[in-house]
């Protein structure tokens, strides 16, 4: 268990982020590591000049993450960059599918609150890989305006609309300052008062390589540097006994794209994409989500012999 002090006003910030691990840490670790990786990052960028509460909390959030990667060094999603964000970009998705199936059908609770808020902050933590795709932002914006809407509603015994709003009311800025509790969860919840959401288990990806710019307390940004190294992923060539992939022993695939013969002139970018659109497909079984692994199998197909991004 994370021993973390108490946040300082000045770090309201990061508290969200806080809660959220802390009620992660046993069920599923990896979204715990980012959820404090971020929080760490947004804290470091808060203040010019730390106080020594807030120099208190940073440190012991580095310790802790210190000794995660340690501990949790064999797991893939903390160890490589791109099976974090897959990992993290999965569980938001499904937390958020969740929320809006429970919302439509009008089946408004505290459990429901909590799954939207949930997939609003894990969003966020996303950024910690980079800008967010159109959908994620989008999904982001959506949920957090819908927790509060739904926690408000529940609160002043109004019914909420399921649903989008039609008269363009939602409010961006919208935030919920006390989601339902882990103490009171739906009947039908887990104990920590969030759904459950099946997948793998907890895997180590590489942390970003930077804290996102210039760390403004020299020694915060030298511990920072020497527990958050940049350490490129090596793949195992050879994992678990793999067999190479051999053209003559695979059957011939459908045509989905076109010629399936024919290619495009790919830049690494674009390769690092479809790799991308790969692993991410590789992810979504590990959920059973055959839709959503169909999905991006088709769009590095589609990229692979085209050219174009579908995204």
């Amino acid at each position: 268990m994370a021993n973390i002090p108490e946040c300082p006003p000045s770090l309201k910030s990061i508290q969200h982020y806080l809660k959220v691990a802390t009620e992660h840490e046993s069920r599923d670790p990896v979204i715990a590591y980012w959820c404090r990786l971020h929080a760490l990052q947004v804290g470091l960028k808060a203040t010019t000049k730390k106080t020594p509460e807030e120099t208190k909390v940073l440190m012991a959030l580095m310790d802790w993450l210190e000794e995660a990667k340690k501990t949790m060094k064999d797991n893939e999603a903390i160890g490589n960059e791109v099976a974090g964000q897959a990992h993290l970009e999965n569980y938001a998705l499904r937390l958020f599918l969740f929320a809006d199936k429970a919302d439509r059908e009008q089946n408004y609770g505290k459990n429901m609150v909590k799954a939207f808020y949930t997939a609003g902050m894990i969003y966020d933590v996303l950024t910690t890989f980079g800008d967010l795709t159109d959908e994620a932002a989008q999904n982001r914006k959506y949920a957090k305006w819908k927790a509060a809407y739904i926690h408000n509603c529940l609160k002043n015994g109004e019914t909420p609309v399921p649903g989008p709003i039609q008269d363009g009311e939602q409010n961006d800025d919208s935030e919920v300052t006390n989601p339902a509790p882990a103490s009171e969860p739906a009947a039908a919840a887990s104990a920590s008062g969030f759904p459950q959401v099946p997948g793998a288990s907890p895997a180590p990806a590489t942390p970003p390589s930077s804290l996102g710019g210039a760390l403004p307390d020299p020694a915060l940004a030298m511990r920072a540097a020497s527990q958050l190294p940049n350490v490129p992923y090596t793949p195992d060539p050879n994992p678990g006994g793999f067999v190479p992939y051999d053209p003559a022993q695979q059957p011939a695939p459908a045509t989905l794209y076109g010629d399936n013969t024919t290619t495009a002139q790919l830049t690494p970018d674009q390769i690092a994409k479809a790799q991308k659109y790969c692993k991410w497909a590789s992810s979504a079984l590990n959920y059973e989500d055959m839709k959503t692994a169909i999905t991006n199998l088709k769009n590095a197909l589609e990229l692979l012999q085209t050219g174009r991004d579908p995204a």
